[in-house]
């Protein structure tokens, strides 16, 4: 297989999380109405628990195995890219199995001192026999990524939707009469489900797509014992970032309903609120990340690539372009989800109220895909110790804002939303600092954000005028909204080229990704 650019590669992954998020998109309407908020708020307080053992069992290993075979790869050696891999999917292998059973064994601490609703148990003991597929699925996908092959994490990821989303509807149907807890329970067999299929997929791909690599080859084989060393030299702070990532987003979980009813709902509505602000306004603030996390993703091996060839001024581009990519995407979502945030969630969810949490979380839009894409480029200079500080401090005045701003019977979960806007304010503007002092980036401002700026600024105007014009009123039609967007969408890709924002490279690049060249 040959190597594919790191632009490339993003576009790849990008396409992959466009046709994800669509099937999410529908996965996440059909799965309100069919199990409801509250329903939608019961898994949403197992799933950070899940994803912080899949952090635990994966130990940062994918990124060391993706970075570190880039390095071997970009010498020359694949012979130890495969070393790299083989003893990397050892240790992943055996760190599975001990967090699974620790899972296993600590499942009803779990539900005695943890979980804010009794409720979750049977839904969180259906994710188990996730961490197992997804670790060693991981693994896979960070051998592709280190060759600077996305398009096997690209096929498996859409592969593994698909089943997600028909296995657990069905199940969640199935079980619905039952109780709510049950169809929860649905919800998640159809996450793990869905990951089997994507690893076996991956599996089919790994057989039959890997480079061959002779073992009559002479080469000189690095010791076990130091390539092992390197791989937790970079693994640890990665493990450490999102362990401390996803414990949060766990504390947010226990944390959020628990406020929620100090400022005066029961625990019913609290579940129901808090299933709102997961299930319906966080997916739409998160429809970005299909741009920056392709973007992170692809950046690793890139950027890994860029300093073993020891090009800084490489890093310095693909950096620069990664930004402002960002906010191509970014900032039209960001003014969106501000200006139209009840409209959009009675349009796809049927819930106008998730709107209240939307437009304020709109407020944070920008620094999050910052967030996302400087993490990215952080741990490809292999500087994953950076996103991990600045993520402690972000997440410290976060649940100190959940904590005390969620109660406050006037805010509620508005609080909770600010909370999370100052969160991504503070670690986006760290991680660029960070970068300034690493390689010395001097970003173009005026390229980067200035030009996208505008014509956002511009695109807001046109659907503000538009919505008043067809609405008189305070609710707008789904054709109205489609009317409102496609006005905006449209000022905003013409004010992009008529100030620059947008070259014919651009266009060039494009038209390559399409297959009209390459």
């Amino acid at each position: 297989m040959s190597r594919q650019s790191f632009v490339y590669g993003a576009f790849i992954l990008l396409l992959a999380s466009l046709c994800n998020r669509l099937i999410g998109f529908v996965y996440q309407i059909l799965m309100i109405r069919l199990i409801r908020p509250e329903g939608v708020g019961l898994f949403n307080m197992v799933y950070p628990i899940y994803v912080l053992v899949l952090v635990l069992a994966t130990a940062g290993i994918p990124v060391a195995i993706a970075k570190l075979m880039a390095e071997e790869v970009a010498r020359g050696n694949l012979g130890g890219a495969y070393r790299v891999f083989s003893i990397a999917f050892w240790w992943i292998m055996a760190s599975s199995l001990f967090f699974t059973l620790v899972l296993i064994l600590g499942a009803p601490l779990l539900q005695q001192y943890v979980f804010p609703n009794p409720k979750v148990y049977y839904c969180f003991l259906s994710l188990v026999p996730g961490i197992i597929i997804v670790s060693l699925c991981s693994a896979f996908r960070g051998f592709f990524q280190g060759l600077q092959q996305m398009t096997p994490t690209a096929v498996t990821q859409v592969v593994e939707q698909l089943v997600r989303v028909t296995a657990g509807l069905g199940i969640a149907w199935f079980m619905l009469p039952r109780g709510i807890e049950y169809a929860a329970m649905g919800i998640s067999l159809g996450v793990v489900l869905g990951e089997f299929i994507g690893f076996l997929s991956m599996l089919a791909i790994y057989f039959k797509k890997r480079p061959y690599f002779s073992p009559l080859v002479a080469y000189c084989p690095e010791p076990a014992l130091r390539i092992t060393g390197r791989i937790f030299d970079l693994a640890v702070p990665v493990t450490l970032t999102r362990f401390v990532s996803t414990a949060f987003l766990s504390v947010d979980a226990m944390l959020i309903p628990r406020r929620l009813q100090v400022a005066g709902m029961t625990l019913n509505e609290a579940t129901g609120v808090y299933g709102q602000f997961v299930g319906i306004a966080e997916s739409l603030l998160f429809t970005p990340s299909i741009v920056t996390i392709s973007l992170a993703t692809a950046l690793v091996p890139a950027i890994s690539d860029a300093l073993a060839q020891n090009d800084l001024s490489l890093v310095r581009g693909r950096t620069e372009e990664a930004l402002r990519l960002t906010m191509l995407a970014g900032l039209p979502a960001t003014a969106v989800f501000f200006l139209l945030p009840r409209e959009l969630c009675q349009a796809i969810f049927g819930y106008a109220d998730a709107g209240v949490a939307l437009g304020t979380l709109a407020l944070g839009g920008p620094f999050l895909y910052l967030q996302q894409t400087t993490t990215g480029i952080l741990q490809g200079l292999g500087r994953a110790e950076r996103p991990l500080s600045n993520l402690i401090i972000a997440a410290a005045f976060k649940v100190a804002g959940i904590y005390y701003l969620t109660a406050i019977p006037a805010l509620g979960i508005r609080g909770t939303a600010l909370s999370l806007c100052a969160a991504y304010m503070i670690m986006s503007l760290l991680n660029y600092r960070d970068l300034k002092k690493i390689i010395a980036l001097k970003v173009d401002f005026g390229y980067c954000l200035g030009k996208p700026l505008v014509a956002t600024a511009g695109m807001t105007v046109v659907m503000w005028y538009a919505r008043n014009f067809m609405l008189g009123s305070d609710d707008l039609s789904r054709a109205g909204l489609l009317v409102v967007l496609f006005l905006g969408g449209v000022t905003y890709l013409l004010l992009l080229f008529l100030s620059g924002g947008v070259h014919s490279h651009d266009l060039r690049r494009l038209a390559s990704f399409l297959g009209l060249r390459r």
